[in-house]
């Protein structure tokens, strides 16, 4: 069997058969097939699409192309979520500190920066020495520990996996359902959970841009993932505007400690605390939506789950006392403002070029090898339906590096957009598949 035939193939819109299939994952986990090669494969693939069977078979490859843990041993229900990535989308560092608190057990593997969203890992890894890099038996150890583990795909997980997800961000690959959806449940069910929730985003920051696409992303998802025999349910939301206030990976972290203390209420919190709900319903420590709710808020108002994650960072390695004092955490030395040009109402303000420009200013990367500043990123001080007057700071660049501060604040500039009247508002969670 030859490579460039399994090319051939799918630029010729062929379906590939199982072998086929298992001869690319396994060969490219190896090292035989270059990256060249799986480039190609990549983007015939993103081209020309894959039947539901292709995409079976490439995500059952792939999750066997390393261990597949097993947690049978510690109690309780093992619950994770997943978030198809968005600009501001800090919710795992909220949900999970709350469910754990609550008693889910939850083994989060996470990812590192797709594109123009930011990625888990590197906003962990603004907490000093928090460790990201866990091995097997040290996940299994501090899960035991805490009920909570919030760590990246270990060499033995998915190791096809981790190869092909840093490819896709090169290769203008990131928006394909069969390569989301594989890359997704290989990891988590690699991670030996019983229960997922999936936030499917939709909108101008997401790599879903349109409803119907993201619909269809829900439900393949949700359709694997209980053929694999777990409980799942997907949540469609919003991404036309970013997620909250904070864009950038100590600016995130320091939003979501905020909301964890109670002290903000926005969009970020209303998500992360109903995605959190589910997680509790999922892994039976509450009976229904109602009474998780309750609990969450419960857990979130007495700080059992801001103690919660300052125990999983101590675990980790991290600085517990940097959630208190942000200062211990990597800052940006100089700042600069977007001001509106003219009156009026905020109408829109386009997540993609919010999170282009924070990748320009550090707070992102450009290529894999890129080198992230934990300190640079963006505050909007006003969203979509704020009424600002000319000069009003519309949100402000926070930024180490200037060479590309033009160009970023340009970009930002662009992302908002004023008019006379308030705009319709949005509906953040759009729709539950379940």
């Amino acid at each position: 069997m030859r490579m460039v035939e399994i090319i051939h193939k799918k630029r010729d819109r062929v379906s590939l058969s199982s072998e086929e299939i298992r001869f690319f994952v396994q060969g490219y986990a190896k090292g035989d097939i270059p990256d060249y090669q799986a480039s190609a494969l990549l983007m015939a693939t993103y081209l020309n699409g894959m039947t539901d069977d292709e995409t079976l078979t490439l995500t059952d490859e792939m999750l066997h192309s390393g261990e597949v843990l097993d947690w049978s041993d510690i109690p309780g229900i093992k619950v994770d979520k997943h978030s198809t990535g968005g600009v501001g989308d800090k919710t795992s560092l909220i949900l999970a500190p709350i469910a754990a608190a609550a008693g889910v057990v939850v083994p989060m593997i996470s990812g590192r920066g797709l594109g123009h969203t930011g990625g888990t890992l590197d906003k962990l890894e603004s907490i000093p020495g928090f460790d990201v890099r866990l091995t097997a038996a040290r996940f299994r150890e501090v899960l035991q520990a805490t009920g909570l583990v919030l760590a990246g795909q270990t060499s033995e997980v998915a190791p096809a996996d981790r190869k092909l997800y840093s490819l896709r961000d090169v290769t203008g690959t990131v928006e394909c359902i069969p390569l989301i959806c594989s890359s997704i449940l290989s990891k988590k069910l690699a991670e030996g959970i019983d229960a997922l929730v999936l936030d499917v985003k939709v909108g101008a920051g997401a790599f879903m841009k349109k409803k119907a696409d993201a619909a269809h992303l829900a439900r393949t998802l949700v359709s694997i993932g209980k053929r694999a025999g777990k409980r799942v349910v997907a949540l469609l939301t919003d991404m036309e505007q970013p997620l909250g206030t904070h864009v950038g990976n100590t600016l995130e972290v320091i939003e979501s400690v905020e909301v964890l203390k109670g002290h903000v209420k926005n969009d970020l919190s209303e998500l992360s605390f109903e995605l959190a709900a589910h997680m509790l319903v999922l892994g039976d420590v509450a009976p229904d939506m109602h009474a998780a709710r309750r609990r969450v808020r419960e857990l979130v108002d007495k700080g059992a789950a801001l103690k919660k994650f300052q125990e999983v960072v101590a675990a980790q390695g991290g600085d517990p006392l940097a959630l208190e004092d942000y200062a211990r955490m990597p800052s940006a030395k100089r700042t600069e403002d977007v001001r509106a040009v003219g009156p009026g109402v905020i109408q829109r303000i386009n997540a993609e070029e919010v999170g282009i420009a924070a990748m320009l200013l550090g707070a992102g990367r450009a290529t894999v090898d890129s080198v992230i500043d934990h300190g640079a990123g963006i505050v909007l001080r006003h969203k979509v339906g704020a009424a600002v007057q000319e000069g009003t700071p519309l949100a402000t660049l926070y930024f180490n590096d200037a060479k590309a501060l033009d160009e970023a604040h340009a970009r930002l500039k662009s992302a908002f957009t004023l008019g006379a009247e308030p705009p319709p508002k949005a509906k953040l969670i759009q729709r539950i598949i379940s």
